[in-house]
């Protein structure tokens, strides 16, 4: 399986942090009875965003289109109920859930047209006002640009992208698209800020090689760049774009 043939322990442990930080903020002061997460990547290979939708929402669902990754969420945290969908034709009826948890999921369609017909079932399970909260990668980052001019097969091959990762939109034709669908963008904004490819190595190196304490202290570092998220740049800094928008 991918996750035992690229370890990223310590990356993880990262990119979990930054997800967590940007939810409990979103979710704070929330009354939910029933959240869906669109994905159970995070939490088959680390904590996940698991413990915190639990600890906001009565109810939690969990889907993935592979089995395999539900069957390791589910055996880290037993309290989550899940099933195997895709979110492009989603099996709930309408106005079912309060909140829609989507990060980092639709980023890996090959078309646009995917990610607006995903949006579009989002849109259709989520109760009038209820709100989704969407990351996804940010086209506006020069990295990113560059990335999607690049060929997958090669970058697969680099070692680059261990995983496939698809089309996405930058922030401005998100919004449009959005509000197009029938959603209202409370807040915009991006994170993930740090080099991410040098991160990754180096934390690969560092969970090998160095102590606890020096780890800890290099999670600080990749921390501090988050402080881009309130600059004018952070569209071109960031590499995945957050949503908050709600169901009008």
């Amino acid at each position: 399986m991918w996750a035992g043939d690229h370890p990223q322990a310590l990356w993880r442990v990262h990119s979990d942090a930054v997800n967590r930080e940007l939810f409990a903020r979103w979710l704070a002061h929330s009354s939910v009875e029933a959240l869906l997460k669109t994905d159970l990547f995070d939490e088959a290979l680390s904590d996940g965003l698991y413990s915190l939708l639990a600890s906001q929402a009565r109810k939690v669902y969990g889907m993935d289109l592979s089995a395999g990754i539900l069957r390791i969420a589910g055996c880290r945290h037993t309290g989550l109920q899940s099933l195997v969908a895709d979110v492009r034709c989603l099996p709930f009826n309408d106005s079912t859930f309060d909140v829609v948890v989507s990060n980092s999921t639709l980023d890996h369609f090959k078309t646009q047209e995917e990610i607006m017909t995903s949006l579009r079932e989002l849109h259709r399970v989520l109760r009038p006002t209820g709100r989704l909260l969407l990351t996804l990668d940010n086209l506006a980052s020069p990295v990113i640009a560059l990335r999607q001019r690049l060929s997958f097969d090669l970058l697969n091959r680099i070692g680059i992208l261990p995983y496939y990762v698809g089309t996405t939109f930058g922030p401005h034709h998100l919004r449009r698209i959005l509000q197009r669908l029938g959603f209202h963008v409370s807040e915009m904004g991006a994170v993930l800020h740090c080099p991410r490819m040098p991160a990754v190595v180096l934390c690969r190196l560092l969970a090998r090689h160095a102590t606890r304490g020096t780890q800890r202290r290099f999670l600080r570092l990749l921390m501090a760049f988050e402080v881009l998220s309130r600059w004018p740049t952070r569209f071109f800094t960031g590499h995945f774009i957050v949503v908050n928008a709600l169901r009008r």
